[in-house]
């Protein structure tokens, strides 16, 4: 049998675009010489719905789409696609629709529905409890294939929350019971590092243990938050990667599961960690921009490395032309910084402005320090200058890239880091101020990470020279609010603060386990664990994020604000 499996990148709700979108990769399929093709998990409608899935003219929708998706399809081909229907009384199903002969011939209903991280399905979907094997003609008569979807084959397993499926039936084995020589899997499993090795070991288990091949396709493209990586891939019953679909991008691959093949080059596993961050970040910006409704973007040029690797990120994703750099030069910014800025737009071809807010700072200043004055210091506990005047400095600039938004229709993508973010080194409605976080789920040290490989693959990537200034990458972090500010007047060592991030954040270790493993002071670790805690307020008012770690602050991390614990 030729099978495809067509990674598509659906928009969330588009379901005439996205109808049209699969009748191309189909047609593009049946070209050549595929007997089936395979779609991603609710492809119809895109993924995640979320409480789009509460209404019923949208789920109405979705399975009336089907039905005439059904009704193009050529004959003698069977297309198996993802959407949302109605079961029972008021329940939903996430579904596979198995298409052939004008109609739907056969539904399977998801099994088991994750309810952790970033996913809610238990919110929106009734589990199926039928294992469904499907009989797909064949030139060379038929091959019985299983249907599964996403969660059916990881079970939590790359996310720790196995747990929630003890004793529930495990599909696999069900459907090598009922005869299934080929499993399908269709997905919208989200990306993050290191977790496409952990899918790929799953399926490996899979086919080996019973003896079947395993052919899994993810959508392709992001939708808000989340980024989705394509990567489809076949193993076979020996667990051989036998063939591979590429990454972030739109794509369909056809494989023939009759002709002998030997194990292929993995694209998922054959990339270095930066380049596969790079690339997804890349996708995250465009699809963000461009599902929104937006075509360009501003970006506050400071000089420093999170500013300079979002703007390339943006280049990369929008074009040069699509792309606005400012500076925004105070009281207390160096020569340097704005050389690198101007550096940077010179190299990235993007125009960059200059904006002083010397003057705006002053200003406030000029209003509201007599407030304190006029009181007893003990009053309002004022030293000036004080934190206040930092963040006016930050705020101004934030005030006026939103301006330039709101004069431009161009979106203002915010350059925090996670490293930052997760301690509250960022300003509210100051340096938080813009629509996307380009960086909020990338630590500090990947930052650097990610610039040195652009930098070193500037011509893989596209650019005319290496893009980032090399003081930029050198020269010690600053927020430049105060003579001779260093990051790290604030905060640890950036290599220290990302450890015991991540094993806070990610791990959600206790302040004693984190010093356990890392033979950190325990008065460092404990002060940046509270600084973390504190934290949340602004976090929940920070522009959408876009997730690259298992865990990333947003939707697949809920943290009560107004809480006392400090384990």
């Amino acid at each position: 049998m030729k099978l495809a499996l067509a990674q598509v990148n659906p928009t969330v709700g588009a379901i005439e675009t996205n109808v049209a979108m699969i009748r191309r990769a189909v047609a593009e399929a049946v070209s050549r010489g595929a007997e089936c093709v395979v779609l991603p998990e609710l492809a119809i409608c895109g993924y995640p719905p979320r409480d789009l899935v509460l209404s019923a003219s949208f789920v109405r929708a979705c399975e009336a789409a089907a039905s005439d998706l059904a009704k193009v399809v050529e004959p003698g081909v069977t297309v198996i696609v993802g959407t949302p229907r109605a079961i029972g009384t008021g329940g939903v199903a996430n579904s596979l629709a198995v298409l052939r002969g004008g109609t739907i011939t056969r539904w399977y209903d998801k099994r088991l529905l994750p309810t952790y991280d970033v996913f809610d399905e238990d919110r929106y979907f009734r589990p199926g409890d039928q294992a469904v094997v499907v009989d797909v003609p064949t030139a060379k008569g038929s091959v019985r294939i299983g249907l599964s979807i996403c969660e059916d084959l990881w079970k939590g397993q790359e996310h720790g929350f196995n747990w929630r499926y003890e004793g529930r039936a495990d599909p696999v084995p069900e459907l090598v019971a009922n005869g299934a020589t080929i499993i399908v899997n269709p997905s919208a499993s989200p990306f993050g590092l290191g977790k496409g090795a952990r899918h790929r070991e799953i399926m490996r288990m899979h086919a080996t243990r019973h003896k079947v091949m395993v052919a899994a396709v993810n959508q392709v493209g992001a939708n808000d938050e989340l980024i989705f990586d394509g990567h489809a891939a076949v193993i076979d019953a020996a667990g051989r990667l036998v063939c591979a679909g590429p990454g972030f991008a739109e794509a369909v691959t056809v494989f023939d599961t009759d002709a002998m093949h030997g194990e292929v080059n993995d694209p998922l596993l054959s990339a270095a960690r930066e380049e596969v961050a790079f690339r997804a970040l890349s996708l995250g910006i465009r699809d963000y921009l461009h599902k929104t409704g937006f075509s360009k973007v501003i970006i506050g040029l400071s000089g420093g490395i999170d500013s300079a690797l979002t703007a390339v990120l943006a280049v990369h994703a929008l074009g040069a032309a699509n792309v606005l750099g400012v500076a925004l030069p105070g009281p207390y910014s160096s020569e340097h910084s704005k050389s690198d800025a101007y550096d940077l737009a010179k190299r990235l071809g993007i125009a960059c402005p200059t904006i002083s807010i010397s003057e705006p700072v002053e200003a406030f200043a000029d209003v509201i320090n007599p407030v304190f004055l006029q009181q007893k210091q003990a009053e309002l506990g004022a030293t000036l200058p004080d934190l206040a005047e930092e963040n006016l400095q930050s705020r101004c600039r934030g005030t006026t890239l939103m301006a330039l938004s709101n004069r431009t229709g161009a979106m203002v993508l915010t350059t925090g880091n996670k490293s930052e973010m997760a301690v509250g080194y960022c300003t509210l409605y100051g340096d938080m101020n813009g629509g996307l976080a380009v960086l909020s789920d990338v630590p500090k040290t990947l930052v650097y990470a990610i610039s040195r490989w652009v930098n070193r693959e500037w011509k893989a990537c596209g650019f005319g020279c290496e893009p980032i200034p090399h003081s930029s990458i050198e020269k010690a972090p600053s927020a430049e609010l105060r003579p001779n500010q260093t990051d790290q007047d604030s905060l640890p060592e950036y290599e220290v603060l990302d450890w015991v991030v991540e094993a806070r954040v990610e791990e959600r270790r206790s302040v004693d386990e984190i010093v356990a493993a890392t033979g950190f002071e325990h008065a460092l670790v404990a002060r940046v664990c509270r600084m973390i805690d504190i934290a949340e307020y602004k976090r929940r008012q920070a522009a959408v994020g876009l997730k690259i770690t298992s865990v990333a602050f947003g939707s697949g991390r809920r943290m009560p604000i107004a809480q006392k614990w400090r384990g």
